[in-house]
């Protein structure tokens, strides 16, 4: 019997990309040149950001592996190789024109699709999900990771062009939140709590959903559906706010004043914390 994967996004791919590419054709010149949430990055550079996941991705798929970092022993030391990778990448795209990396985008996102489409969904990733606390994970997940870059980045673009709406749906939005709440356990893995405490966590409106973490004898367990106690703590957190927050879009104490506390304030404003990306 086939196995259902939790958090299917492989066929989401394809409808990203050609909103991508329709977004980034859509562009005055002028817009290329926006600030975004990601600090220091504009339009253009996000763009080829996503450029270099695509062709990083596809690099592999034909069996090159580039050079290893040298002395990374930490999680903050991979953090800093992995944002020189990405600044030195960035940098040498300041070269190209717009309508070159739109069509750069366009092939390598074709190529990307095809080797990702490959990959056994439960078989072992080449990098684990360090954001949820995995040093190996499974294809399914990695993939899903992957989806949450490529969706995350696109609406830093939409953000900065002020075009958002074409992510903020439930086909889109919701595998990628549900994806980001993947790493809630790792979050509160130092959270002190009784056995049997239980938080609610609800992302507002209908492309969001309900999530639910309860504290066992040895760590804390994430589950989709309700459970019968009462809940100890609950946090609301609107859409535009929650994918912000995961990202380092916008800084805990905006996130928390735009949301919804309840009940035991340590436990649930935990979540402010939490970080869903790698750099």
């Amino acid at each position: 019997m086939e196995r259902s994967v939790p958090i299917p996004t492989l066929h989401l791919f394809p409808v990203l990309d050609e909103l991508l590419i329709d977004l980034l054709r859509s562009l005055s010149p002028e817009d290329w040149n926006k600030p975004t949430l990601a600090k220091q990055w504009m339009v253009k550079d996000i763009a080829a950001h996503l450029l270099d996941t695509n062709m990083r991705a596809v690099a592999g798929s034909k069996g090159y592996t580039p050079p290893p970092p040298q002395n990374i022993n930490s999680y903050q030391e991979l953090v800093a190789y992995l944002n020189d990778l990405n600044a030195v990448w960035v940098k040498a795209m300041q070269r190209i024109a717009p309508t070159q990396l739109i069509d750069l985008l366009e092939s390598t996102g074709k190529q990307y699709r095809a080797y990702i489409s490959t990959l056994d969904p439960f078989g072992p990733a080449r990098y684990g999900v360090s954001w949820a606390g995995e040093d190996h994970s499974t294809n399914w997940f990695d993939i899903a990771r992957e989806y949450t870059e490529k969706w995350h980045h696109q609406q830093q673009i939409r953000d900065a062009v002020g075009k958002t709406d074409a992510l903020m749906n439930r086909e889109l939005f919701y595998p990628c939140i549900d994806t980001f709440m993947c790493g809630l356990p790792h979050a509160y893995r130092n959270v002190k709590a009784d056995n049997g405490t239980l938080i609610q966590f609800t992302i507002s409106g209908e492309a969001g959903g309900n999530w639910y973490l309860k504290k066992t004898e040895d760590s804390w367990q994430l589950t989709k559906v309700m459970p019968e106690s009462n809940v100890d703590a609950s946090v609301t957190i609107p859409p535009d706010v929650s994918w912000k927050l995961f990202t380092k879009g916008i800084s805990r104490e905006a996130a928390i004043e735009k949301s919804i506390v309840s009940g035991d304030q340590f436990l649930a404003e935990n979540i402010f914390g939490m970080v869903s990306v790698m750099a």
